[in-house]
C-alpha cells in the first residue's frame, strides 16, 4: 500500500506528472526541486518544505517520468535520459507553473540535470547541487552494483512501493543504464563553462556514489562563483541525514540571491 498523497498531475511532455508546490507565498524566485535517481516527491522527506521555511520562498517539487506516483516507466532509458529532462521537460514544466527565473536545488541526477538545464544557455538564478554527477566514476558504478545487489536479495522492491508506482521498473529505469557499457562515457563537463549563476556545491564524506572530483571538475569550469560544503560522514544524502547544516548552509546562499 502506498504512501499517503497530495500531489497534484499534470501532462508535461506527454506524461503525467506528479506535483506539488510547497513554502510560503513570495515575490522571491522559487525553488524547484529535482530529485534524484531512485528519488519522488516524498523521498525528499522534509527537507524541501524546511527549506523554503526557512528561506521564505516557494518550491515547486515533481516526480519525474517513470518515479513516485508519476506515469510509470514504459521503456529503457537511453544514456541521454538526463540531456531530455533537461532540455525538454524541465523547461515545459517551467513554462507551465514558473513564470520567472528559477533557483534550482538537483540531489544527484537531479543535480546533474539541473547543470544541463542551466549550462545550455537556460535562465537560472542559482543552483544548489547535492551530489552532483558530471561523468561516471570507478565508485559510482561500485555504488550502484551494490544497490542492484541490495534489490535482488532483500525486500528494498517492496519498500520502495510505498513510494512509486511501478518499483521495478523505476530501479531498472536508474541501474540498467548507469550499469550499461554506453554509460561508461557519459560526461556533461561541456555544459559547465557557460553556467553563470552562482552554484553551492554540497556532498557527504563518505558519498557511495562519487568523490570530491565531480565537485573540482565543477568548480575548475563554471565560470560563476562556488561554494563548497563537505559533511564528515555523511553519505550520498547528506540533506537527509545531517539536514541541519545543509539547510543552514543553503538558506545563507539563498539569501544573497533575488
Amino acid at each position: 500500500m502506498g504512501a499517503a498523497r497530495t500531489e497534484e498531475r499534470a501532462t508535461i511532455a506527454g506524461r503525467s506528472l506528479a506535483y506539488r508546490w510547497i513554502g510560503p507565498d513570495s515575490a522571491r524566485a522559487p525553488l524547484v526541486f529535482l530529485h534524484e535517481g531512485l528519488g519522488s516527491i516524498e523521498l525528499w522527506r522534509g527537507f524541501p518544505e524546511s527549506l523554503c521555511a526557512a528561506a521564505r520562498r516557494r518550491g515547486l517539487m515533481y516526480s519525474r517520468y517513470g518515479n513516485g506516483w508519476s506515469e510509470a516507466l514504459e521503456d529503457p532509458r537511453r544514456p541521454g535520459y538526463m540531456h531530455d529532462e533537461a532540455r525538454v521537460v524541465l523547461p515545459e514544466l517551467l513554462g507551465t507553473f514558473v513564470h520567472r527565473t528559477p533557483i534550482l536545488v538537483g540531489h544527484s541526477d537531479g543535480a546533474s540535470i539541473a547543470l544541463i538545464f542551466a549550462g545550455a544557455g537556460s535562465s537560472v538564478g542559482g543552483l544548489v547541487l547535492i551530489a552532483p554527477h558530471v561523468f561516471v566514476e570507478d565508485r559510482s558504478l561500485v555504488g550502484i552494483n551494490a544497490a542492484l545487489e541490495e534489490f535482488r536479495s532483500t525486500d528494498l522492491a517492496t519498500r520502495m512501493a510505498k513510494y512509486h508506482r511501478d518499483p521495478e521498473a523505476t530501479f531498472r529505469g536508474w541501474n540498467d543504464i548507469w550499469l550499461h557499457p554506453s554509460f561508461r562515457d557519459w560526461n556533461i563537463e561541456e555544459f559547465l563553462p557557460t553556467i553563470e549563476c552562482p552554484v553551492l556545491l554540497v556532498q557527504g564524506e563518505s558519498d557511495e556514489f562519487g568523490t570530491t572530483a565531480q565537485l573540482d571538475a565543477i568548480e575548475s569550469r563554471v565560470s560563476g562563483p562556488t561554494k563548497r560544503l563537505l559533511i564528515k560522514e555523511a553519505g550520498h544524502s547528506p540533506h537527509l541525514s545531517d539536514p541541519g547544516p545543509v539547510t543552514e548552509a543553503a538558506v545563507a546562499f539563498l539569501a544573497e540571491l533575488a
